[in-house]
């Protein structure tokens, strides 16, 4: 299974968005979107309005009156006009243009960088949100956001999703700097795109410096005798580490290889390395390298199990839209049983109960289905894929309570919370907890359990932080929310005081579907972060 990645990714950024129900709202009459106009939409750049050329006045002299040298007007260069950078227009987010523009560039870059992985889906679709967001630079910064563009960046290659943040670098400006070519390289070494980045290499040779990217370079433009000089040089002076120039020789010479043992695996793999390596036909496995690498698993050419892994791997990650691994898990039969298969055998014949509506197959085929998903923990993706269908299927018993809890996992809980049909007729502490959450409601019932309470506070007695509060009110709501999303981690693995927090936080900056969900999974899922 295939699919061009201006679809796949521009539905990862669609996704994120409606899972964390920002409303898209498009001026009327316009139609929404589709995946590909949206992305050529948000890709180009803005445009003043074409300005008529100032044309000579009739009469004007054509040449000088005199030769007195002309008197020149001397001023300092503009600052470099600010600009928005993100894919997603601010009223699609819900987040302000301004938001990075009261903080230090310097400080946020460190701030997304060190923000650990979200341990809560939610978490994972806010950061999501702050990522992409269509934004202006902190104000006053001289690299005009380049640094902040950076770090996004380099975010979202982290989390796996190397075409949004492919698209984001070029939207940056590639060719503004050798640190932007750099990261644009290696987003378009993973993603398969390096030619392109070639050819602007070849045009601007000071965006780098790097000998095995010119070596690879030139060879790949079928400049084999630039390429061969350009190594025998690094090869001879010692310019480069024996493994690259050992992947180089056999890249540049595969016949004088034919038959030899194939190289060794180099510890820290690179994007160049894992090119070279697949190029010398000696792919390497992804699933112990960096989350971007399996992104090389999702083509045609890897084999259903490893494209299985890669997109679970991703999809955890909430980096790949939730269809896209139903796609995969359904397009063919099991080939084996044991690990993964079994979860593709549960999921498919759970999939097949449910289009028959027979509420007896269901409630069979649905705890074990659960199971599965619940052991990949790729619950909340199960919950927006199926609990639409589910909810119209009369269940009792366990499958009923199951179906809640798949609703209240979902984007729909609000719905899920009031649907008469799935009340629990004795619902316990956390049930009754999760029920008032989804509904917007202040819980009364005493909770059982430290997190229990930490939820409770937030919604019955909220404390936001002082702190946060007032850097959103200075200028500072990105900061303010990288800082709540750290704050959110902790509460997730723990610690109850900063769950509290956090909850109480993201709900005064208006973030309440966030904090709703939030809560909805820290009560309903098993995350130890």
């Amino acid at each position: 299974m295939s699919a061009a990645p201006g679809s796949v990714w521009g539905a990862v950024l669609i996704g994120v968005l409606a899972a964390t129900g920002v409303p898209a709202q498009e001026p009327a009459p316009q139609q929404p979107l589709s995946v590909i106009d949206w992305l050529d939409e948000t890709a180009t750049p803005r445009r003043d309005p074409a300005r008529p050329v100032a044309l000579p006045q009739p009469g004007e002299p054509p040449v000088a009156r005199s030769a007195t040298p002309p008197e020149v007007q001397v001023a300092p260069l503009r600052q470099e006009q600010s600009r928005l950078i993100g894919l997603v227009p601010s009223h699609v987010t819900g987040l302000p243009e301004d938001i990075w523009q009261g903080s230090d560039p310097d400080l946020l870059a460190r701030q997304i960088e060190r923000l650990p992985d979200p341990v809560l889906p939610a978490s994972q679709a806010l950061l999501f949100r702050l990522l992409l967001t269509e934004a202006l630079p902190p104000e006053g910064d001289a690299d005009g956001g380049g640094a902040l563009a950076r770090a996004r960046v380099a975010k979202l290659k982290a989390l796996g999703a190397v075409d949004p943040a492919l698209a984001l670098i070029e939207q940056a400006g590639p060719a503004r700097g050798p640190e932007n070519f750099a990261q644009w390289m290696q987003l378009s070494l993973l993603a398969g795109t390096e030619d392109t980045a070639c050819a602007t290499m070849r045009a601007a040779p000071h965006l780098s410096e790097a000998l095995d990217l010119r070596i690879f370079c030139a060879a790949r433009d079928g400049a084999w005798e630039d390429a061969a000089l350009t190594f025998g040089v690094a090869s001879a002076l010692g310019l480069m580490d024996d493994a690259r120039l050992d992947l180089l020789d056999r890249f540049l010479h595969p016949d004088f290889f034919e038959g030899s043992d194939p190289p060794e695996t180099p510890r820290d793999m690179d994007p160049m390395a894992f090119r070279l390596f697949e190029t010398i036909g000696e792919p390497k496995p992804t699933r112990n390298l960096p989350r971007a690498f399996a992104v090389a698993d999702l083509r045609d050419v890897a084999g259903w199990k490893s494209q299985l892994e890669a997109a679970e791997r991703l999809t955890r990650a909430g980096a790949l839209p939730d269809n896209l691994l139903l796609g995969l898990y359904t397009a063919r039969k099991p080939a084996a049983s044991g690990g993964i298969w079994d979860r593709v055998d549960a999921l498919q014949r759970f999939d097949r109960a449910l289009e028959t509506g027979d509420p007896e197959a269901v409630a069979r085929t649905l705890p074990q289905a659960w199971a599965a998903m619940r052991e990949a923990e790729l619950e909340t993706a199960f919950a927006e894929l199926f609990f639409d269908d589910l909810r119209s299927v009369p269940l009792s018993g366990q499958a009923r309570a199951l179906a809640l809890k798949i609703g209240l996992l979902s984007s729909a809980y609000e719905s899920a919370a009031q649907d008469a049909d799935l009340q629990p007729a004795h619902p316990g502490p956390t049930e009754t907890l999760a029920l008032a959450v989804a509904r917007g409601e202040a819980p009364k019932r005493p909770p059982e359990g430290e997190t229990a309470g930490a939820v409770q506070a937030a919604f019955a007695d909220p404390v936001p932080r002082s702190d946060l509060m007032e850097h959103a009110a200075n200028g500072k709501l990105g900061s303010a929310i990288l800082h709540t999303l750290r704050l959110l981690n902790e509460g997730a693995s723990g610690d109850t005081r900063a769950l509290r927090d956090a909850l109480s936080t993201l709900r005064a900056l208006g973030l309440e579907d966030t904090a709703r969900r939030a809560a909805l999974q820290v009560l309903l899922l098993e995350r130890s972060g």
